[in-house]
C-alpha cells in the first residue's frame, strides 16, 4: 500500500551492496539476514516491557535539554534588564544548541563504539555542568553573562545525542511496527521541552516595565532576577534528578534483540560514512531534515525578540511559541503511528506535513506584516 507514492529507486537502501561485514559480500535480504543468524539465539524478536521505562528517560532528557536551551528566548525583555543582555546575547544563548552540533560525528562515534548507555550518561553529565554554571551566584554581571554563556554551550553539545539518537534507541529496543513511534516519541520531548520554556518563563517572570506597563509598580530589576534565579534552580534540579536515574538504570541493550535489523552486524563507521556523503539521495533526504528544523528553531529561539517590534508582549509570545511547538509534537507522533501501520506512504506523508507548515508560515508572516490574518492572543497587532 503507498506503493505508488514512491519509485522503485527510491525503495532502495541508501547503503547499497559492497557495505557488509566482508568486502565483495553481496548485500542480503531481511529474510537472508535471518536465516543466517545462529541456531542458538532462541527468542530473536522478543520485546521488553522495560523498552518504554528506557524510552521515557532518554524522552525526558530530551525535554530536559529542550527546556535548558530555550530558557532565554521566551523572557529575552527580563534577561536584558536583569543581567544587562544585549540582542547578540540573546541570539548567542539561543545559537548555542546549533553550534553544539558542531562535534555531532564525535557522539554518533561514540554512540556507535560505546553504545547508549556511555553515550546518554556522558550527554546528562553535559547537561548537568551547564545548567549548574548557571546557577553560580556571582554579582559581577560581566562573569555572570559568561557562565551563563559557557552553561547553555555544555547544554549545546547535549544536543546530538538527545536528537539523534531517537533512531538508534529505537531500533536497539523496540520492533519494526514500533519503531517510528518510538523514535517520534524520543525526538518531539526534546522540541516539548521547548515548548515548556514558551509558558514557564513568561508565567514565573515577569516582564519589565517598559513592554508591560501595567506590572511597573512591583517589577523591579531585583525581582526579575530573582525570578530569573528561581527557574534556573528548578531547571538545575530536574537535569540532576534525571542524571540519577540514567545512572542508576540505563541498559545499554536488551538481553535479547528485538528485531534481525537490531542483530544484525553493525557496519564500518568510516565506510558508511563516506558513501553516505557521496549518496545524493542520502544529502537530498539530509537537507529535506536539516533545512526546516533549522530554520524553525533558529525561528522559535528568538520569537519574543521577533514580536516585540509589533507590540507583542512576552506573555503572549510565549503562548504563541508554545502552541507552534506542541501541535507539531501532537501531529507528529500521530503521523508516526500511521506510518507504523501503513507501509510506503511516507514520502506522501512528509508532503502534506510541509505543505502545512508552508501555509502556516505564510499566515504568520501576514500577521506581522499587515492585519489582513491575525493569530490568537495578539491583539496588539491588529490595533497597529
Amino acid at each position: 500500500m503507498g506503493s505508488g507514492w514512491s519509485s522503485e529507486e527510491e525503495r532502495q537502501p541508501l547503503l547499497g551492496p559492497g557495505l557488509g561485514p566482508a568486502p565483495g559480500t553481496a548485500w542480503r535480504s531481511r529474510e537472508a539476514a535471518a536465516a543466517a543468524l545462529p541456531a542458538a539465539t532462541p527468542g530473536l524478536g522478543r520485546v521488553y516491557g522495560r523498552r518504554w521505562l528506557v524510552l521515557l528517560l532518554f524522552s525526558l532528557l530530551g525535554f530536559a535539554q529542550g527546556l535548558v536551551w530555550n530558557t532565554w528566548g521566551p523572557i529575552q525583555n527580563s534577561a536584558r534588564q536583569a543581567y544587562g543582555f544585549s540582542s547578540w546575547d540573546i541570539a548567542l544563548l539561543v545559537l548555542w544548541g546549533p553550534i553544539g552540533f558542531l562535534p555531532c560525528f564525535a557522539f554518533m562515534w561514540l554512540l556507535d563504539k560505546r553504545g547508549l548507555r556511555i553515550t546518554v550518561l556522558l550527554t546528562s553529565f553535559l547537561m548537568v555542568l551547564g545548567a549548574g554554571l548557571r546557577c553560580i551566584p556571582i554579582s559581577d554581571l560581566m562573569l555572570k553573562r559568561r557562565l551563563i554563556h559557557g552553561g547553555q554551550m555544555l547544554n549545546g553539545l547535549a544536543g546530538p545525542t538527545v536528537m539523534n539518537a531517537a533512531p538508534f534507541l529505537s531500533t536497539t529496543w523496540f520492533s519494526a511496527d514500533e519503531r517510528a513511534t518510538a523514535t517520534a516519541i524520543a525526538s518531539m520531548l526534546s522540541y516539548l521541552g521547548g515548548a515548556c520554556a514558551f509558558l514557564v518563563g513568561p508565567l514565573l517572570v515577569p516582564a519589565p516595565n517598559g513592554t508591560s506597563p501595567l506590572l511597573a509598580s512591583e517589577n523591579s530589576r531585583a525581582n526579575i532576577k530573582d525570578r530569573i534565579e528561581t527557574v534556573l534552580y528548578a531547571e538545575f534540579g530536574l537535569v540532576c534528578l534525571l542524571f540519577s536515574a540514567t545512572l542508576a538504570y540505563f541498559p545499554p541493550r536488551p538481553p535479547l534483540p528485538p528485531s534481525v535489523a537490531a542483530a544484525s552486524q553493525r557496519l564500518s563507521y568510516r565506510r558508511s560514512f563516506c558513501r553516505l556523503l557521496s549518496n545524493l539521495r542520502f544529502l537530498m533526504i539530509a537537507l529535506a531534515y536539516a533545512i526546516p528544523l533549522g530554520v524553525f528553531a533558529g525561528w522559535s529561539g528568538v520569537l519574543d525578540l521577533i514580536l516585540t517590534p509589533v507590540h507583542v508582549s512576552q506573555v503572549d509570545a510565549g503562548w504563541i511559541g508554545f502552541w507552534s511547538i506542541v501541535g507539531g509534537c501532537v501531529v507528529g507522533i500521530a503521523m508516526a503511528r500511521f506510518a507504523d501501520f501503513i507501509r510506503g506512504m511516507l514520502k506522501l506523508i512528509l508532503l502534506l506535513l510541509f505543505s502545512g507548515a508552508t501555509l502556516s508560515s505564510t499566515w504568520f508572516t501576514l500577521t506581522c506584516l499587515n492585519s489582513i490574518t491575525h493569530l490568537p492572543l495578539t491583539t496588539a497587532i491588529t490595533s497597529l
